[in-house]
Parts: structure tokens; sequence; C-alpha cells
């Protein structure tokens, strides 16, 4: 049901439209009269914290009113959730629920319950992700992620992923960061191919393959894809490869350095992972294409 401020609004637009009376109006729409004539002691005290609660609910259109919150104290608003919670529901502006999901039960060997990672750089995980550029061909996405720090390590993305090009990536990534001590995945094809798994043995760690039909082992790439789908994916539109792999990059840049995670106590993942002990941390720099990037503002 819409608020006072949704059925003043409706009121004034019956008196101009239908040229009724006001208590016409606010019979037919239920709205009290004294509601209807309340003017609001300080109706200029709101307008600057509203304007940049709708400009984040723009640019963050998934984050809902918690997580505006959490973006607003980082420009520095000294501001208290409930307020925000009052003007966003003042405002109308709302995050599209999602069905209840299914409570996760029992747990494998290799599932992130029994192999919880401890520190950085520990337990990676990754998985695929599917979508298509505008003329309908087709996208495969391959993030990986560090459970502990919950860094975007990295986004790749191709028309086709193969065992090799996993193996590739996975190279990249152990030649920047050195080796974890596990990975994570599910039994895709990809995954549980020879090539990678002669691999990450030649390399040292191990593989953790969860069970077949339960993604909860292995929640937090799929809370990540489920957030990576939410926020970007269907935000965007791909004309070609090349723009989905520079909007990716940004994407990952941004998801790093500047997206707050209530989960690291409102740090970004990288403000988390500057303050965990790393024999091997690369530089990390904004993307080459990106020269407009807003630079991340540090807590």
């Amino acid at each position: 049901m819409v608020g006072p401020e949704r059925r003043r609004d409706a009121v004034g637009h019956l008196c101009r439209v239908f040229e009724v009376g006001e208590r016409r109006a606010c019979r037919v729409i239920g709205q009290p009269r004294n509601t209807q004539r309340y003017e609001r002691k300080q109706p200029m005290k709101d307008r600057s914290l509203t304007a940049d609660i709708h400009r984040l609910a723009r640019s963050e259109p998934r984050a809902g009113y918690r997580g505006v919150t959490r973006l607003l104290r980082r420009e520095g608003w000294q501001v208290n959730e409930k307020r925000v919670h009052r003007i966003w529901k003042q405002e109308g502006l709302k995050v599209p629920a999602h069905p209840a999901r299914k409570r996760a039960r029992g747990s494998a060997e290799n599932s992130m319950q029994r192999h919880a990672a401890t520190r950085i750089n520990q337990v990676w995980t990754y998985d695929f992700v599917h979508d298509q550029t505008d003329d309908g061909g087709r996208l495969k996405w391959l993030p990986i992620v560090d459970e502990y720090s919950r860094e975007l390590l990295s986004i790749e993305v191709a028309r086709s992923i193969t065992a090799e090009d996993v193996v590739r990536d996975l190279e990249r990534l152990v030649r920047e960061r050195g080796a974890t001590e596990f990975i994570r995945s599910d039994n895709g094809p990809e995954f549980v191919a020879r090539a990678v798994r002669d691999w990450i043995e030649a390399k040292g760690f191990k593989t953790c393959f969860i069970e077949p039909g339960s993604p909860w082992q292995n929640a937090y790439i799929e809370s990540f894809n489920s957030r990576f789908r939410d926020e970007f994916l269907n935000l965007e539109v791909f004309g070609s490869l090349l723009e989905a792999k520079m909007l990716g990059e940004e994407h990952r840049y941004k998801y790093n350095h500047q997206r707050p995670h209530s989960s690291l106590g409102d740090l970004t993942p990288a403000e988390f992972a500057s303050r965990c002990p790393s024999p091997l941390r690369p530089p990390v720099m904004p993307p080459k294409d990106s020269a407009n990037q807003p630079q991340p503002q540090l807590s």
C-alpha cells in the first residue's frame, strides 16, 4: 500500500482532474483529512540527504536502504539507518523482493561448511554464469572469488570457455598471488577435466568438488553469482564481446574497491584484504579504459 505522501498526491490529482472537493477525494483514496492538510515543520531539513539517497539508489538499484546507508556513511554522512529508512519509504523507493529460498540441508566433505576459509588465499571458488550479447550471441563468464576476503580475483568472459582456458586463468592468478590451498567448484565438465585436475595437482593444491545437485555447499560463489546477475548482468546490454570484457573489468574494480560488504564489517573486499597478512599481494590498478572511474573512498 502507498504511504501518506503518495495518497496526498493522489488526492490532489483527483481534485485537479475531476474537479471534486477535497473531502470527497480523501474519502475515495482513504486518506484522513488531517493527514492531507498536515505540513511538515522542517520541509528543507532532509533535502540534501534525500537527493543523495536518490543518487545512490539510481547508481546502485539493488542496494536497498541498508546498503545506501552504508554508502552514505562512507561518503561522510553521520546518518541513522532509521532516518534513511523513513526517507526511503517516504520517497517510494523499493527493491523487488527475491523469492524465499529453501533452507539448505546436509553437507558434504568438500562443502564450505567443513572446509571453511580461515585466512586469505586459502580457498578459492569458481563457477560459470551465462548471459548473451545484444545480438543473441552467447557469453560465458568465469568469476573466481577468494572465500575469506570475498575479493573477486578474476572475471573472464568469452563465447566459450574450455578446460584449457580455466587452466590459463588459474595459472595467471597463481603467478600473481601464489598458490591457494583449495579450490572449490561443482562437477562441471570444465572443472573435472583431466587437464585441470592434473594442473592443480602439479601446483600442489587440492580440489574440493561439492556433491552434485548441492549448490549450497558452494555458497560463496552462488551468492556472488546472484549479486553479479542482479547488480550487473541484468542492468547492462552488451553490444559485443569486447564491450562485455571492458564492463566486466570495470565491475570487478568497483566490486573490490567501492562496494562495502556487511559480512566484512562494512569494508570493501580490498580494504578487508589489506588488513590481512599475506605473503604475496599484487598491486591493483583501476581499469586502463576507465579514465573517469571514481577512486575508492577509504574509511
